[in-house]
C-alpha cells in the first residue's frame, strides 16, 4: 500500500490529537502523545491545551505533583515529560545514547571516569529519594568526590541519572530554580544491552502508535538513537507491525488498527507550543513543516518558535503581545482561516491571563532580528 504524503501528515494530526481537541484526563492525554518536549516548562501545559476539550492546566500541575506524568532528559537527550509508567523502557531505551553523550570526553575532562560515574550514581540516587535542590545535590556530590564539582560535570551527570525534575511550583509548575528526585518504583536497568533493545521495542511501538507511520530514519531522529539499533528493534517487532509505501518509496511501519484518515480530512488551526513533538518528531520534517519555511521556525541554536498550524501545516509563528496574540504568516491565509486562529488565540489568552501572559517573551530576539511575513495580526482582534 501506498500512502500519500498528505494522508502522512493526517494520520500525525489524530494520533497528536490535533484534528479535533478530545475529551481526556491530561495523565492518558499525555500517554496518547507518548512524549511531549519539555525543555521550556510551558509547552507541555499549551501542547496540551491544543489537544485536549476543556483542558484546566491544574489538573497538569496535580499530575506533575503526583508523579504521574514525569519531567527528565529522555529522547533526544532533551527534556520530556511522560506517563510515569512510560519512563522505565524509554530510559532503558535510551541508555547507549545517553551514555556515550553524557559521560563522554566533556564528563572526564573533569577529571572523573564513567567508573566514577557508575560508582555515584546509585548512592546519588539513594541520596535524591526525596525531592533535592540543585544546591543541595551539589554540595553532596563535592563532598561525596571531595573536591567542587565543575557545573558541567554535573549538568551532564544529572542528565545521565535517572532522575525526575521536582516541581519547584511558579506558573507552570518547574521554574528556574531545580529540584530533583530519584525515579521511583522499580529503577532503570543501566548498562545491559539487553534492557536497552527491550526498551528500545518498547520505546518504537509507541512511537509508531503516536507518530506513524514511519520510516527507520524517522524512528531513528525521534529518539536520536544509532539507525541499527531501530532496525534490530524494528526486525524484532516485524510480526506486530504493517510495512507501507511512502510517497518516495520509502519504507514505512505501523501499529495495525492506527488511525489514518483520509487525506483530505479537515485540519482546524492551531497555535502551537514551542518545540510541539511533531515538530522534531521526523528525518523528513516536511510532514508538518513546509521545507521553505524550516529555517524560519527552527533557529540556528535549535529553538524551535511556536507556530500557526493550518490546515495541518506550519503556516507562520506567533508570540503574545501587549493587546493579545502577534500572528505572523508566512505566506497570506483566507479570512475564514484568519477567523479561526482569532478563536484560537482569545482561548489561549485566557490560559495565560491566570499563569504567563507573556509566555516565551525570553525568545522575543528572534523577532527583532527578523522573520518574513506575508501578512501580521494582533488577534483576537476587534
Amino acid at each position: 500500500m501506498v500512502i500519500t504524503a498528505r494522508a502522512l501528515n493526517r494520520s500525525t494530526l489524530a494520533r497528536q490529537l490535533l484534528l479535533g481537541r478530545e475529551p481526556l484526563g491530561v495523565v492518558d492525554a499525555v500517554r496518547r502523545v507518548v512524549a511531549l518536549q519539555a525543555q521550556d516548562p510551558a509547552s507541555p501545559y499549551l501542547a496540551l491545551w491544543n489537544r485536549i476539550g476543556g483542558f484546566d492546566p491544574a489538573g497538569l500541575d496535580s499530575a506533575v505533583d503526583g508523579f504521574r506524568t514525569v519531567r527528565s532528559t529522555l529522547m533526544r537527550i532533551t527534556l520530556h515529560m511522560v506517563h510515569a509508567e512510560d519512563y522505565r523502557p524509554f530510559r532503558e531505551a535510551m541508555e547507549p545514547t545517553l551514555r556515550a553523550s553524557r559521560l563522554g570526553s566533556r564528563f572526564t575532562a573533569s577529571g572523573l571516569t564513567t567508573d566514577d560515574a557508575d560508582a555515584l550514581v546509585p548512592d546519588l540516587l539513594k541520596y535524591a529519594d526525596r525531592r533535592r535542590t540543585s544546591t543541595e545535590i551539589r554540595g553532596w556530590l563535592d563532598e561525596r568526590v571531595g573536591a567542587p564539582m565543575e557545573p558541567v560535570t554535573w549538568r551532564l551527570l544529572r542528565q545521565y541519572a535517572p532522575l525526575w525534575h521536582a516541581p519547584v511550583g511558579g506558573p507552570w509548575s518547574f521554574g528556574t530554580q531545580q529540584s530533583y528526585i530519584a525515579a521511583a518504583g522499580k529503577q532503570p536497568v543501566l548498562t545491559d544491552p539487553d534492557a536497552a533493545a527491550t526498551g528500545l521495542q518498547t520505546l518504537i511501538r509507541r512511537y509508531l502508535e503516536g507518530f506513524g507511520p514511519a520510516s527507520v530514519a524517522d524512528m531513528a531522529q525521534f529518539a536520536l538513537v544509532q539507525r541499527a539499533r531501530v532496525r534490530a528493534a524494528v526486525q524484532a517487532l516485524d510480526a506486530g507491525l504493517e510495512k507501507l509505501e511512502g510517497p518516495d518509496g520509502t519504507v514505512m511501519y505501523d501499529v495495525p488498527g492506527a488511525p489514518r484518515p483520509a487525506e483530505d480530512t479537515p485540519a482546524p488551526p492551531r497555535l502551537m507550543a514551542m518545540w510541539d513533538s511533531i515538530l522534531l518528531a521526523y528525518a523528513d520534517r516536511g510532514r508538518v513543516v513546509p521545507p521553505a519555511y524550516r529555517t524560519h521556525v527552527t533557529r540556528i541554536n535549535g529553538d524551535v518558535l511556536p507556530t500557526l498550524l493550518v490546515d495541518g501545516y506550519v503556516a507562520g509563528v506567533w508570540r503574545p503581545v501587549d493587546g493579545g496574540i502577534e500572528a505572523l504568516a508566512f505566506h497570506p491565509l483566507p479570512g475564514h482561516v484568519w477567523q479561526g486562529l482569532a478563536a484560537e488565540a482569545e482561548s489561549l489568552r485566557a490560559l495565560l491571563a491566570d499563569r504567563d501572559p507573556r509566555v516565551y517573551s525570553r525568545y522575543g530576539h528572534w523577532w527583532a532580528k527578523g522573520l518574513p511575513a506575508a501578512e501580521t495580526r494582533l488577534l483576537p482582534g476587534p
